[in-house]
């Protein structure tokens, strides 16, 4: 599970909320525009769906 993440977040893992990919996964999800998701939104995001992203990503981990 920690794999995957390392490599979602590749070239951006000290500052994950600006990567293009994961500010359009949140936007897919979650309907916040992707312009507007900074370090505040990034993170209250990732609060409020803690256990859907951990759900995605053991889905993923299983995937690969």
């Amino acid at each position: 599970m920690l794999r995957l993440l390392w490599r979602l977040s590749r070239g951006y893992r000290l500052r994950p909320w600006r990567s293009p990919y994961l500010r359009w996964r949140i936007e897919t999800y979650s309907g916040i525009h992707a312009e507007s998701i900074g370090f505040a939104e990034f993170w209250r995001f990732a609060w409020h769906e803690r256990a859907g992203l951990l759900r995605y990503l053991r889905w993923a981990d299983r995937m690969r």
